[in-house]
């Protein structure tokens, strides 16, 4: 038993925690997260190199068995688990992880697709040629060595590195509180901007990425702008995004996506199970199959698209939603002087030239050394040589080998390394020959040794001497930048993943309002009963359907003279007999405010204008461009008079002629230059003169071919433009169709072509889609022909066209 408090040391938990923890952390970070900035190298990785050259195991002799080398490792220098080991190996010979591959590998070594390799009992493995290039010169003394982990063995705190493994094969790693992620870079490029430091050391930034523009990725891709690259060349800190390469091919029968690359550290069945659960989960459509045709010549990923997908947009999805376009993190941690530290691109390169100037010079003094030595030997052996006879006779007076070399120190002024030389020097070096080769050899030597002072004698010849092997290198083992360099690339917004298709839109009395797929309503003669377009309530009913496509701006006008934006892929889209969504739930309507017209628009030209109709008869001409900023609480469009309303509203290029359509059934044709342009939010001026009850119905531009009018009980009919005379602004028009109880009023009309199609909506939602040239041409005084059956009680409530460009459904 010990007195009390005898031999108790009191220790402060929380500062015994803290320094335990942080001399753990040191040990992670140092020994086995974070690379070296000299030789780009971990321990297990430098090990292993260490442990296949010091076992013979290069790249001109046969393969050796893996778990030979997992157990020399093992079991001299990296005391840890062989999976660690045989991973670490495994990863230095897959040519997608390595841009420079390390090891040459013999077996299974895994795949892209993240397979493992075979076990290392089956696989082989022996040093590349780049890699020995790590290792080259190790054996003069070049770098220190320290004991192993049992202090049984000296092993290299670090290898010579030729090459500046850092940059071209890169690391990754994560240790306690830090982790390092630095891409790989073309050995080419990498050897070229070094020598361009070693040439000037004030190069900038700016002019090392003119022959090194970004990292190279051993899968290849296309790196999208260089702004996150030049970030992290200068601060050490930056992000890359990296997109696959894939092209559109629509030669066959369906258009296809093929993959050929894919971002670095992509796992290409991942990538495709990704895909295909998105397409199964119905994120995406358009695509019908996807298949895996990569073998040994390349990568191949088929994406075979459905008849009349989009590729482009469908390819602009899998960029946003899939790893076919990743970000890679750049941060460059390395230890330096033992310390984790952040480097950007020029002390990269500094650590690794003061890392070989001192092996240079340590090589170089190593050479100088060893050379001095053997002239000092050839010294002896010609002074020898010149006194052969003497030589000859002192050695047989001698009684041992002591004695001969003691005599020979003695007589001939040699020291006993020379005296040693010449006893072991074989008699047939006294042949004439011999003594000539020993000439040229003191020769070879002493000019060897001049080169090697004249090494010595400055760091700017060191430095010269390591621009030599570096454009060596690169000539021997560089070759062509596999990851391309684009233009920076913008985020995806919503209408790079929508397909620009047109699309019907319907629009309720109630203001309800959905877009449907054109082939939804397949094409009937004149005169049928149509299909069901959409349900409705009690007293609501169709009002306007329009095509658009599904890029276009809607410019939303209301019976009160506002405006509001919207895009036609923001409505919601519905099934055929759908009702479809209240516009107050997508526009900023006040209170009973109404949208009674649209106008899909593309682009906001000053020389275009819109042209406003009013109920009572009233037109106004706007230029375009004042409608070009969004506001969400929309605008003011026209300025209305006490019980007017807006009806009718078209876009005009400033040189058309107009013709007014009213519910009775007169038309009014002008020049549009008859009115004057005015800014937004003015009243405008008259432009139909109406009799008692009549209101304006519609706007028609004079073009295409003829003039078609629709009333509501089904009847229409075409009419010459030439049936209608110009009139003055303001006037009663002339009669533009016949109106009474078996046509009823009219609802529009609107210039067609012949080989226009139109569709009819009744307010009951009957939706019939029929040919406008099966609608007879009639004069201005007739009813017209039946364009549409209706049920007792319904009417027509709107149509609208479409070109005959759109596609049609097999009926």
């Amino acid at each position: 038993m010990t007195s009390e408090g005898e031999g108790v040391v009191p220790i402060n938990i929380e500062e015994e925690m803290k320094s335990c923890y942080i001399d753990y952390a040191m040990s992670v970070i140092i020994g086995r997260a974070i690379p070296d900035a000299r030789d780009g190298l971990k321990p297990v990785h430098r090990r292993t190199l260490y442990a296949m050259w010091e076992m013979g195991n290069t790249s001109d002799k046969p393969y050796k068995k893996s778990a030979r080398i997992v157990g020399d490792v093992m079991g001299k220098y990296h005391p840890h688990g062989d999976s660690a080991i045989y991973d670490t190996l495994v990863k230095m010979a897959q040519p997608f992880s390595y841009r420079c591959m390390l090891v040459d590998g013999q077996g299974n070594f895994g795949s892209i697709d993240g397979d493992s390799a075979a076990a290392m009992r089956y696989t082989e493995a022996r040093l590349t040629k780049i890699s020995e290039e790590l290792l080259t010169d190790i054996d003069k003394k070049t770098v220190d060595f320290v004991p192993n982990f049992d202090e049984s063995l000296q092993e290299p705190s670090v290898l010579p590195a030729r090459i500046p493994n850092l940059l071209v094969n890169g690391s990754s790693g994560i240790a306690v509180g830090m982790a390092t992620n630095m891409p790989p870079h073309n050995l080419r490029e990498v050897c070229e901007a070094t020598c361009r430091v070693i040439d000037d050391a004030g190069t900038s930034t700016e002019e090392l990425m003119q022959v090194m523009p970004g990292p190279d990725f051993p899968t290849g891709g296309i790196m999208m702008g260089t702004a996150g690259i030049r970030d992290a060349y200068l601060t050490g800190r930056g992000k890359c995004v990296v997109r696959g390469v894939a092209e559109i091919e629509e030669e066959g029968r369906t258009p296809q996506i093929i993959i050929t690359e894919i971002p670095f550290q992509v796992n290409k069945a991942r990538l495709i199970e990704h895909i295909a659960s998105l397409v199964r989960d119905k994120r995406i459509e358009g695509i019908g199959d996807i298949r895996d045709e990569s073998d040994r010549d390349g990568m191949r990923i088929v994406v075979e698209l459905k008849r009349g997908a989009a590729p482009q947009v469908i390819l602009n999805f899998l960029y946003k939603h899939t790893a076919l376009e990743s970000s890679f993190g750049i941060i460059n941690l390395a230890i330096v002087d033992r310390q984790p530290r952040t480097l950007n691109l020029k002390e990269i390169i500094h650590e690794f030239l003061k890392h070989r100037v001192d092996v240079v010079r340590r090589r170089t003094e190593f050479d100088l050394t060893k050379n001095e030595e053997r002239m000092h030997i050839l010294r002896g052996l010609l002074v020898a040589l010149d006194n052969i006879d003497a030589v000859i006779a002192t050695i047989r007076g001698s009684g041992t080998t002591d004695e001969a070399q003691k005599a020979l120190v003695a007589k001939f002024a040699l020291d006993e390394v020379q005296a040693d030389a010449i006893l072991k020097m074989q008699l047939r070096r006294l042949a004439a020959l011999e003594h000539q080769k020993i000439l040229d050899e003191r020769d070879a030597i002493a000019a060897e040794i001049e080169r090697l002072s004249a090494i010595l004698a400055s760091e700017a010849s060191i430095l010269a001497e390591i621009k030599k092997e570096l454009v060596d290198i690169g000539a021997r083992f560089g070759d062509e930048r596999r990851t391309r360099i684009a233009q920076a690339a913008e985020a995806f917004d919503r209408e790079d993943l929508i397909e620009d298709k047109p699309v019907l839109v319907s629009l309720t009395s109630s203001n309800y309002v959905k877009r449907i797929d054109l082939d939804t309503y397949r094409n009937q003669r004149r005169g049928g009963h149509g299909v069901i377009g959409m349900a409705t309530k009690d007293n609501d009913g169709v009002e306007k359907v329009f095509v658009a496509n599904m890029h276009d701006n809607l410019l939303c006008f209301t019976d009160r003279g506002r405006m509001y934006w919207l895009k036609i892929y923001d409505l919601p889209e519905g099934q055929r007999t759908g009702k479809g969504k209240a516009l107050v739930n997508l526009l900023n309507l006040d209170g009973e405010e109404r949208v009674t017209t649209v106008i899909p628009v593309r682009e906001y030209r000053p020389d275009h204008h819109l042209f406003f109709a009013t109920r009572n008869g009233t037109v106004a001409k706007m230029a375009l461009d004042e409608f070009s900023r969004p506001r969400q609480t929309g605008i003011n469009a026209i300025n209305l008079r006490d019980g007017d309303a807006l009806v009718d509203v078209k876009a005009t290029d400033g040189n058309q002629e107009l013709i007014l359509t009213t519910k009775f059934g007169q038309s009014l044709r002008f020049h549009e230059e008859a009115v004057r342009p005015v800014h937004r939010n003015a009243m405008g001026v008259r432009g139909i003169k109406l009799r008692h009850g009549d209101a304006l119905q519609a706007i028609a531009i004079v073009e295409d071919d003829h003039l078609l009018t629709i009333t509501e009980q089904g009847y229409g009919k075409r009419t010459e433009f030439d049936e209608y005379r110009g009139h003055g602004r303001g006037t009663l028009g002339v009669r533009n169709i016949v109106v009474d109880a078996r046509a009823g009023n009219v609802v529009g009309s609107m210039a067609v072509s012949d080989d226009d199609e139109i569709i009819v909506m009744s307010a009951s939602g009957i939706v019939i889609r029929t040919k406008v040239s099966e609608i007879s041409i009639q004069k201005r005084g007739t009813r017209g022909v039946r364009v549409m059956k209706l049920d007792d009680g319904d009417r027509v409530i709107g149509f609208t066209i479409l070109d005959s460009e759109e596609p049609e459904e097999e009926a």
